[in-house]
Protein backbone atom coordinates (compact mmCIF):
# COMPACT_ATOMS: atom_id res chain seq x y z
CA UNK A 1 0.00 0.00 0.00
CA UNK A 2 1.26 3.46 -0.87
CA UNK A 3 1.75 5.69 2.20
CA UNK A 4 2.15 9.47 2.36
CA UNK A 5 3.18 10.97 5.69
CA UNK A 6 1.43 14.34 5.67
CA UNK A 7 2.91 15.60 8.95
CA UNK A 8 6.66 15.59 9.63
CA UNK A 9 9.33 18.00 10.85
CA UNK A 10 13.06 17.99 10.08
CA UNK A 11 15.85 20.30 11.21
CA UNK A 12 19.47 21.03 10.24
CA UNK A 13 21.66 18.22 11.49
CA UNK A 14 23.60 20.54 13.81
CA UNK A 15 20.53 21.44 15.86
CA UNK A 16 18.17 18.56 15.09
CA UNK A 17 18.42 16.65 18.36
CA UNK A 18 18.05 19.82 20.43
CA UNK A 19 14.97 20.80 18.41
CA UNK A 20 13.48 17.31 18.70
CA UNK A 21 14.03 17.26 22.46
CA UNK A 22 12.40 20.69 22.72
CA UNK A 23 9.28 19.44 20.95
CA UNK A 24 9.08 16.37 23.16
CA UNK A 25 9.50 18.55 26.25
CA UNK A 26 6.65 20.77 25.02
CA UNK A 27 4.35 17.73 24.87
CA UNK A 28 5.92 16.03 27.90
CA UNK A 29 6.71 12.76 26.13
CA UNK A 30 9.78 10.66 25.46
CA UNK A 31 11.28 9.31 22.25
CA UNK A 32 14.55 8.74 20.40
CA UNK A 33 13.91 10.30 16.97
CA UNK A 34 16.71 12.78 16.33
CA UNK A 35 14.87 15.16 14.00
CA UNK A 36 17.20 14.68 11.05
CA UNK A 37 16.10 14.02 7.50
CA UNK A 38 18.28 10.91 7.52
CA UNK A 39 16.41 9.22 10.36
CA UNK A 40 13.04 10.23 8.91
CA UNK A 41 13.96 8.60 5.60
CA UNK A 42 15.42 5.51 7.25
CA UNK A 43 12.48 4.80 9.54
CA UNK A 44 9.85 6.09 7.17
CA UNK A 45 10.98 3.91 4.31
CA UNK A 46 11.14 0.87 6.57
CA UNK A 47 7.50 1.61 7.37
CA UNK A 48 6.61 1.84 3.68
CA UNK A 49 6.27 5.62 3.43
CA UNK A 50 7.08 6.94 -0.05
CA UNK A 51 6.49 10.69 0.39
CA UNK A 52 6.91 13.02 3.35
CA UNK A 53 5.30 16.43 3.86
CA UNK A 54 7.77 18.64 5.76
CA UNK A 55 6.17 21.28 8.00
CA UNK A 56 8.19 24.15 9.53
CA UNK A 57 7.37 26.44 12.44
CA UNK A 58 8.95 29.84 13.11
CA UNK A 59 8.84 30.74 16.80
CA UNK A 60 10.36 34.15 16.03
CA UNK A 61 9.37 36.42 13.14
CA UNK A 62 12.99 37.07 12.14
CA UNK A 63 13.50 33.34 11.49
CA UNK A 64 10.72 32.92 8.93
CA UNK A 65 12.78 33.66 5.83
CA UNK A 66 15.71 31.37 6.68
CA UNK A 67 13.42 28.53 7.81
CA UNK A 68 11.51 28.63 4.53
CA UNK A 69 14.79 28.63 2.63
CA UNK A 70 15.86 25.55 4.58
CA UNK A 71 12.65 23.72 3.67
CA UNK A 72 13.12 24.59 0.00
CA UNK A 73 16.65 23.17 0.10
CA UNK A 74 15.43 19.98 1.78
CA UNK A 75 12.87 19.43 -0.99
CA UNK A 76 15.63 19.89 -3.56
CA UNK A 77 17.93 17.45 -1.76
CA UNK A 78 15.23 14.77 -1.35
CA UNK A 79 12.72 14.33 -4.13
CA UNK A 80 10.36 12.45 -1.79
CA UNK A 81 9.97 15.56 0.39
CA UNK A 82 7.06 17.94 -0.11
CA UNK A 83 7.55 21.26 1.64
CA UNK A 84 5.30 23.81 3.31
CA UNK A 85 6.36 27.31 4.30
CA UNK A 86 5.62 29.19 7.48
CA UNK A 87 4.78 32.74 8.55
CA UNK A 88 4.61 34.61 11.84
CA UNK A 89 1.93 37.05 12.86
CA UNK A 90 4.50 39.64 14.02
CA UNK A 91 6.65 39.60 10.89
CA UNK A 92 6.81 42.53 8.52
CA UNK A 93 5.40 42.09 5.02
CA UNK A 94 3.68 38.77 5.72
CA UNK A 95 1.92 38.79 2.37
CA UNK A 96 5.22 39.25 0.55
CA UNK A 97 6.48 36.08 2.23
CA UNK A 98 3.27 34.26 1.34
CA UNK A 99 3.86 35.17 -2.30
CA UNK A 100 7.49 34.06 -2.04
CA UNK A 101 6.42 30.73 -0.56
CA UNK A 102 4.25 30.13 -3.61
CA UNK A 103 6.99 31.20 -6.01
CA UNK A 104 9.44 28.83 -4.32
CA UNK A 105 7.16 25.90 -5.09
CA UNK A 106 6.15 25.15 -1.52
CA UNK A 107 2.68 23.63 -1.17
CA UNK A 108 1.14 25.78 1.54
CA UNK A 109 1.46 27.52 4.92
CA UNK A 110 2.01 25.85 8.30
CA UNK A 111 1.18 27.60 11.57
CA UNK A 112 1.45 26.27 15.12
CA UNK A 113 -0.64 28.67 17.23
CA UNK A 114 0.38 27.19 20.59
CA UNK A 115 4.13 27.46 19.94
CA UNK A 116 3.87 30.76 18.08
CA UNK A 117 1.45 32.14 20.69
CA UNK A 118 -1.26 33.64 18.55
CA UNK A 119 -4.85 32.57 18.00
CA UNK A 120 -6.01 30.96 14.79
CA UNK A 121 -8.69 33.60 14.39
CA UNK A 122 -6.55 36.61 15.28
CA UNK A 123 -7.64 39.29 12.77
CA UNK A 124 -4.00 39.98 11.93
CA UNK A 125 -4.03 36.64 10.07
CA UNK A 126 -7.09 37.49 8.00
CA UNK A 127 -5.13 39.09 5.12
CA UNK A 128 -3.09 35.90 4.83
CA UNK A 129 -6.20 33.70 4.79
CA UNK A 130 -7.75 35.95 2.17
CA UNK A 131 -4.60 35.80 0.03
CA UNK A 132 -4.27 32.02 0.06
CA UNK A 133 -7.88 30.83 -0.04
CA UNK A 134 -8.46 28.88 -3.21
CA UNK A 135 -4.73 28.91 -3.96
CA UNK A 136 -2.81 27.01 -1.27
CA UNK A 137 -3.80 25.23 1.95
CA UNK A 138 -3.08 26.22 5.51
CA UNK A 139 -1.90 23.42 7.82
CA UNK A 140 -2.68 24.05 11.50
CA UNK A 141 -1.68 22.43 14.72
CA UNK A 142 -5.00 21.96 16.49
CA UNK A 143 -6.10 21.60 20.07
CA UNK A 144 -4.39 21.26 23.44
CA UNK A 145 -6.29 21.56 26.68
CA UNK A 146 -3.42 23.61 28.12
CA UNK A 147 -3.96 26.47 25.63
CA UNK A 148 -6.71 28.35 23.83
CA UNK A 149 -4.79 29.57 20.76
CA UNK A 150 -5.70 26.52 18.67
CA UNK A 151 -9.16 25.73 20.04
CA UNK A 152 -11.28 24.07 17.32
CA UNK A 153 -13.95 26.77 17.67
CA UNK A 154 -11.39 29.28 16.43
CA UNK A 155 -10.85 27.29 13.24
CA UNK A 156 -14.59 27.00 12.72
CA UNK A 157 -14.78 30.79 13.01
CA UNK A 158 -12.09 31.20 10.35
CA UNK A 159 -13.78 28.74 8.01
CA UNK A 160 -17.05 30.64 8.35
CA UNK A 161 -15.26 33.86 7.37
CA UNK A 162 -13.20 32.29 4.57
CA UNK A 163 -15.32 29.52 3.05
CA UNK A 164 -12.90 28.87 0.19
CA UNK A 165 -9.94 28.33 2.53
CA UNK A 166 -8.43 24.84 2.34
CA UNK A 167 -7.13 23.65 5.70
CA UNK A 168 -5.61 20.62 7.37
CA UNK A 169 -6.58 20.39 11.04
CA UNK A 170 -3.87 18.28 12.65
CA UNK A 171 -4.42 15.68 15.38
CA UNK A 172 -8.02 14.67 14.56
CA UNK A 173 -8.80 18.39 14.64
CA UNK A 174 -7.95 18.84 18.31
CA UNK A 175 -5.10 17.22 20.23
CA UNK A 176 -6.32 16.16 23.72
CA UNK A 177 -9.81 17.59 23.05
CA UNK A 178 -11.11 15.25 20.38
CA UNK A 179 -14.75 15.43 21.44
CA UNK A 180 -14.72 19.24 21.26
CA UNK A 181 -13.06 19.08 17.85
CA UNK A 182 -15.75 16.73 16.58
CA UNK A 183 -18.47 19.03 17.84
CA UNK A 184 -16.90 22.10 16.23
CA UNK A 185 -15.47 20.72 12.98
CA UNK A 186 -17.65 17.77 12.01
CA UNK A 187 -19.64 19.76 9.47
CA UNK A 188 -16.83 21.94 8.09
CA UNK A 189 -14.78 21.30 4.96
CA UNK A 190 -11.36 20.87 6.60
CA UNK A 191 -9.44 17.64 6.35
CA UNK A 192 -7.65 16.16 9.35
CA UNK A 193 -4.60 14.08 10.05
CA UNK A 194 -4.23 11.26 12.57
CA UNK A 195 -0.85 12.36 13.93
CA UNK A 196 -0.04 12.36 17.66
CA UNK A 197 -3.45 10.87 18.37
CA UNK A 198 -3.76 7.16 17.63
CA UNK A 199 -2.00 5.98 20.78
CA UNK A 200 -4.00 8.38 22.95
CA UNK A 201 -7.40 7.61 21.46
CA UNK A 202 -6.98 3.85 21.31
CA UNK A 203 -8.28 1.77 18.46
CA UNK A 204 -11.98 1.95 19.30
CA UNK A 205 -12.16 5.74 19.66
CA UNK A 206 -9.95 6.32 16.60
CA UNK A 207 -12.23 4.11 14.53
CA UNK A 208 -15.28 5.93 15.86
CA UNK A 209 -14.02 9.37 14.91
CA UNK A 210 -12.82 8.19 11.50
CA UNK A 211 -16.28 6.82 10.78
CA UNK A 212 -17.91 10.07 11.95
CA UNK A 213 -15.71 12.30 9.79
CA UNK A 214 -15.32 9.87 6.91
CA UNK A 215 -12.02 8.42 5.74
CA UNK A 216 -12.03 10.82 2.79
CA UNK A 217 -11.36 13.64 5.30
CA UNK A 218 -8.55 11.81 7.14
CA UNK A 219 -4.86 11.64 6.25
CA UNK A 220 -1.98 9.71 7.76
CA UNK A 221 0.71 11.65 9.63
CA UNK A 222 3.37 10.75 12.18
CA UNK A 223 4.46 14.11 13.62
CA UNK A 224 8.07 12.88 13.36
CA UNK A 225 10.28 13.39 15.38
CA UNK A 226 7.63 13.17 18.09
CA UNK A 227 6.70 9.62 17.03
CA UNK A 228 8.40 6.74 15.21
CA UNK A 229 7.00 6.28 11.68
CA UNK A 230 7.22 2.49 11.94
CA UNK A 231 5.04 2.44 15.06
CA UNK A 232 2.54 4.94 13.66
CA UNK A 233 2.04 2.99 10.42
CA UNK A 234 1.41 -0.14 12.47
CA UNK A 235 -1.15 1.69 14.60
CA UNK A 236 -3.02 2.70 11.46
CA UNK A 237 -2.93 -0.81 10.04
CA UNK A 238 -4.18 -2.28 13.33
CA UNK A 239 -7.42 -0.31 13.15
CA UNK A 240 -10.59 -2.23 12.38
CA UNK A 241 -11.23 -0.42 9.12
CA UNK A 242 -11.85 -1.65 5.62
CA UNK A 243 -8.91 -1.87 3.26
CA UNK A 244 -10.52 0.91 1.26
CA UNK A 245 -10.64 3.16 4.34
CA UNK A 246 -7.01 2.38 5.21
CA UNK A 247 -5.89 3.15 1.68
CA UNK A 248 -7.85 6.40 1.72
CA UNK A 249 -6.15 7.51 4.93
CA UNK A 250 -2.73 6.15 4.03
CA UNK A 251 -2.36 8.17 0.85
CA UNK A 252 -5.45 9.02 -1.17
CA UNK A 253 -6.64 11.96 0.94
CA UNK A 254 -3.21 13.58 0.94
CA UNK A 255 -2.62 12.91 -2.74
CA UNK A 256 -5.94 14.50 -3.69
CA UNK A 257 -5.61 17.44 -1.33
CA UNK A 258 -2.02 18.30 -2.25
CA UNK A 259 -2.08 17.14 -5.88
CA UNK A 260 0.73 14.64 -5.27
Amino acid sequence: MRIIDIHTHVYPDTIAMKAADSIRDFYQIGGDQDGTAGMLLERGRKAGVSQFVILPVAIRPDRVHSINDFIVQETRDYDCFVGFGTVHIEMENMLDEVERIGNLGLKGIKIHPDCQKFAIDDPRLFPMYEAVQGKMPVFLHMGDKRYDYSHPARLRHVLELFPKLDTVAAHFGGYSMYDVACEQLRHTNCIMDVSSSLMYLGEGEAERYINIYGAERMAFGTDYPVWNPMEEVQRLMNLNLTEEQKEQIAWKTAARFLNL
